[in-house]
């Protein structure tokens, strides 16, 4: 049993009492999207995310001090709820997710952050030292030597299929007077069946005409597959028993992690491969699908073991990106968490939000030159990806180029066109962020300065 393994089985059955407030436990994550549809496809359930997606990163403009940082706490929750009282946060509404950085704890709310921002107990307990949920972002084996490491104070994240309804949203936030911020970039993108080859041709993207009419994503098969996707409150800081120090009274309670990267796909190199190459690198190796099939099931009894993985490579010489991944963001045993669900072995942990993008690589950029922005259509991923700790991002982010936490390294090149997708995917940015309940979520611990 690998260590994430091994540490989540001695953590079983240390449940503690059900707090008071189990019944709006959902509504408190302001992460979480409402009234998700969900649809049969190929016998496997497919959650069907919103059609838009738009990203707002953003810099702190005012001083760093009580008066000014509590008045605009207070005028930033005044315009959030005011949004809310016209959209509810589902995929006809608009789902609003506010994500703040590290470097706002540190310059802004250094003192009560010093005691109140969440523990990693896990990371900590390897590291020998207390190790934060939400880390500074890093650069992986695989990743170029200049993606850039970003330090926004804030992420917005804005969903919805009516794209006036994030028009609405930005405007409101962005556009409206509100003083104590300016943007970085934005960052626009879309998910949804059809969409990617008719966006990509009509953008004249090299390789678009051999995405899939139905696909919903650029390379082609389904990604949201329900049993692929972290439960409503799984990915939460304090839902895996004694993963956080958040259960049952922390501040950040019912809030998460967020990682945030846009990655570029070379879509005529992915499409050169004929459909069983294609699944051998995002499932893996000899897994027999239909030709043309697009949803291929990923539920528990899919799962790969990480000497599975290895027997993988040793027998074909190729490894699966979703196997690779598995064998760490995947529970090992069964488990039920604090609010007391049970999750079968083989349950996903994270809660990802991804959504294909045209720009290079974002929409707008305030520094062009350092973003290395341009005007031409590029096929990309916004990769957007909801996790109990930044540590659990980057356990999995390792073990898709072939790093495992129990110290075993895959003896295969990281950016090998056998490595999984690794070969045409480039990462150009990356930040990790601390997703408040939606409680905290405008300026999260002014209130204590």
């Amino acid at each position: 049993m690998s260590n994430v393994g091994s540490w989540l089985a001695r953590t079983l059955g240390r449940t503690e009492g059900r707090p008071p407030d189990i019944p709006t436990a959902f509504k408190a994550e302001q992460y979480l999207l409402h009234d998700l549809r969900v649809e049969m496809q190929n016998d496997v359930a497919v959650i069907i995310p919103p059609l838009n997606h738009r990203v707002v990163t953003l810099k702190l403009t005012l001083a760093p001090e009580r008066a000014t940082l509590r008045t605009a706490q207070r005028e930033l929750e005044r315009a959030i709820v005011k949004l809310e009282r016209s959209f509810q946060p589902t995929p006809g509404g608009l789902g609003i997710t506010v994500a703040w950085g590290l470097g706002y704890f540190h310059r802004f709310v250094a003192g009560p952050a010093a005691h109140y921002l969440p523990v990693d107990n896990r990371a900590s307990a390897a590291a020998g030292e207390t190790r934060l949920a939400v880390l500074d972002a890093i650069k992986f084996p695989s990743d170029p030597e200049d993606v850039v490491l970003e330090d926004n104070d804030v992420a917005v994240l804005l969903r919805s299929d009516v794209v006036a309804n994030i028009d609405a949203g930005s405007k409101a936030l962005f556009e409206s007077g509100l003083g104590f911020w300016e943007p970085t970039s934005i960052r626009h993108g879309f998910i949804g069946a059809g969409v990617p080859k008719r966006l990509a041709t009509e953008a004249g993207v090299p390789g678009a005409d051999k995405i899939p009419d139905a696909a919903q994503m650029f390379l082609g098969f389904t990604s949201s597959q329900k049993a692929a996707l972290g439960g409503d409150l799984i990915a939460n800081f304090e839902a895996i028993p004694g993963l956080t120090d958040q259960w049952p009274n922390g501040y950040f309670r019912f809030g998460s992690t967020m990682h945030l990267a846009h990655i570029r796909e070379d879509l005529e190199a992915w499409y050169a491969r004929d459909f069983q190459a294609r699944v051998d690198r995002s499932f893996r190796p000899g897994l027999a699908v239909k030709p043309g099939t697009l949803t291929v099931n990923e539920g528990p009894s899919q799962v790969e073991t990480q000497s599975e993985v290895a027997s993988d490579l040793e027998r074909h010489r190729i490894v699966g990106h979703s196997a690779s991944l598995q064998p760490v963001t995947r529970l090992p045993s069964d488990l039920t968490d604090n609010y007391g669900n049970f999750y079968p072995s083989g349950t996903a942990v994270p809660q990802r939000a991804d959504f294909n993008t045209l720009d290079d690589p974002f929409h707008w950029t305030a520094d062009p030159a350092r973003d290395r922005w341009s005007e031409r259509p590029s096929p990309g991923l916004h990769f957007v990806v909801f996790v109990p700790t930044s540590d659990a991002f980057h356990r999995a982010r390792r073990a898709m180029d072939g790093h495992y936490p129990d110290g075993t390294v895959l003896d295969i090149d990281p950016r090998s066109p056998d490595q999984g997708m690794n070969s045409v995917l480039r990462t150009t940015h990356r930040q990790n962020f601390l997703v408040p309940p939606r409680q905290h979520r405008a300026f999260p611990l002014a209130e204590l300065v």
